[in-house]
């Protein structure tokens, strides 16, 4: 492929799309983010030096995006040939295109020393102008294989799962406990960063290609394993990791404190219209404090605002990053613990670091206020990090509303893991290898469940590695 312009690294510069201001875009919860325009993503694309060593596509994406050659073709205005061939690594450019950190960013050899080519932005200007022009459309098998496949859990590593072995020719029947598909994407991520019909448009291809969708089933409940084993020849297990990390504290049990994920899908399904406003936890005229500095916390803080809290508050026990206020990346190529700062927090937000929980009190059963101290993080002898509270650090806050999001443990281990017999490893996440396979022959896993918490792109690339191992299965190919 031949390079779009060889001193475009030179002669253009980085570009950034603008957003509304904060006034006009928390009044809703829409998507705000700002897009490129054409010239300016051509602009950029023509950035891309296609290096002899491209680390962005071999060592920054999980999914390996084949990124100076999407670049090139976008340069050259082959839309429809860059579409296709980010269709060949990636299933949904357009969830990553929005949510994805954009690992590639940081690894790009631009950012050795200047500000890398902007990949995301042109991934999602890639996919979008499919949609637009008509080019993502069903791809359903030309036979049928006679193979069944169970697909549990509909996040994206279900559904990149479901895709792949639809296209291989097998029929694959999706289940999900919550009453609409999507998992994360839809009850997880807020709509002012995915709006959910960037997921159904993408649900309503795969519904055409074949894939059959069953909601409100938990399996092990009201569909036995033996079900599933009697009637599929294949089972693959994409339930996530959905137990959330609680604080043993003083006062957790008081009304007015939450986990994130109960918090994100009460608001996003009364975004939906799934749920009356009555019904959701609200922040309107609160103080609000979201305890967890990553992006679920950030998330929460984003919706309180949107619901009209009077303040809000986010705490992280971990030391406050580095700030880095150049462009290029101080850890090239690995991504760099930097301070970052997201949309919501731009929105009205009162950040803290190093800072523990120690209780929480009230004079009723609701929480009223929250008791906490600073923190000094040391090495132990071990090298391990460890903190200690700072003596006099001690201080209170009153507080209506506490959103615990510091992160997820494991699987919940519910009746599909006790009568499965899918063996879980020493964090209780699925013991799989790398390619999705369990200690049960007929049994694979895929996303969150086996690596734990990560990125929308890993859980895909563990799903294609995952629906490759079963149709290898499924065909008697024995490859390792």
């Amino acid at each position: 492929m031949v390079m779009g312009h060889i001193r475009g690294f030179i002669d253009h510069a980085r570009e950034k799309a603008g957003a509304p201001a904060v006034e006009e875009r928390i009044a809703h919860y829409n998507e705000f983010a700002g897009r490129l325009a054409d010239d300016a993503l051509q602009r950029q694309s023509a950035r891309c030096m296609e290096c002899g060593t491209p680390f962005c596509h071999a060592l920054g994406c999980p999914l390996a995006n084949c990124i100076p050659e999407l670049n090139a073709l976008f340069h050259t205005g082959r839309w429809q040939e860059a579409l296709d061939r980010l269709h060949q690594t990636n299933n949904f450019p357009e969830f990553t295109g929005r949510v994805c950190p954009a690992l590639c960013e940081a690894a790009c050899t631009l950012s050795i020393n200047d500000a890398p080519v902007s990949i995301r932005d042109i991934e999602l200007a890639i996919v979008e102008k499919g949609f637009e022009r008509g080019w993502v459309v069903p791809q359903p098998p030309a036979r049928e294989s006679g193979k069944k496949v169970a697909v549990i859990g509909s996040g994206p590593a279900g559904l990149a799962v479901a895709q792949q072995l639809r296209r291989l020719s097998h029929s694959v029947s999706v289940f999900e406990r919550d009453r609409r598909i999507g998992g994360i994407l839809r009850y997880g991520i807020p709509d002012f960063k995915l709006e959910k019909r960037i997921v159904d448009r993408r649900l309503d291809q795969l519904k055409k290609e074949g894939v059959e969708f069953h909601t409100d089933v938990l399996i092990g409940e009201d569909i036995s394993v033996r079900y599933l084993y009697n009637n599929f020849d294949a089972i693959c297990a994409a339930v996530g990791a959905r137990t959330p990390r609680d604080i043993n504290v003083c006062g957790r049990g008081r009304d007015g404190i939450c986990f994130a994920m109960d918090y994100l899908k009460k608001s996003n399904m009364y975004v939906s219209g799934e749920l009356a406003e009555g019904r959701i936890i609200s922040a309107k005229h609160k103080n609000v404090l979201v305890i967890g500095g990553g992006d679920t916390g950030s998330d929460c803080v984003g919706t309180a605002i949107r619901q009209g809290a009077k303040k809000v508050y986010q705490f992280e026990i971990l030391p406050r990053p580095a700030e880095w206020n150049n462009s290029w990346n101080p850890q090239w190529p690995a991504w760099p613990d930097i301070l970052r700062t997201s949309t919501s927090h731009e929105e009205g937000c009162e950040r803290r670091w190093a800072v523990t929980t120690k209780g929480f009190h009230g004079k009723s059963p609701r929480v009223e206020q929250g008791v906490f101290a600073e923190v000094e993080w040391y090495k132990d002898y071990s090298g391990r990090m460890k903190f200690s509270e700072k003596p006099n650090s001690e201080f209170t806050l009153s507080l209506d509303l506490v959103i615990i999001a510091a992160g997820f443990l494991h699987i919940e281990r519910g009746r599909l893991f006790q009568e499965s017999g899918i063996e879980l490893d020493q964090n209780n996440y699925i013991r799989a290898d790398s390619r999705g396979r369990t200690t049960m022959p007929n049994v694979f896993a895929a996303g969150d469940a086996v690596t734990g918490p990560s990125l929308i792109v890993r859980a895909i690339h563990q799903a294609r590695n995952a629906a490759g191992a079963i149709h290898d299965y499924l065909t008697g190919n024995t490859r390792t």
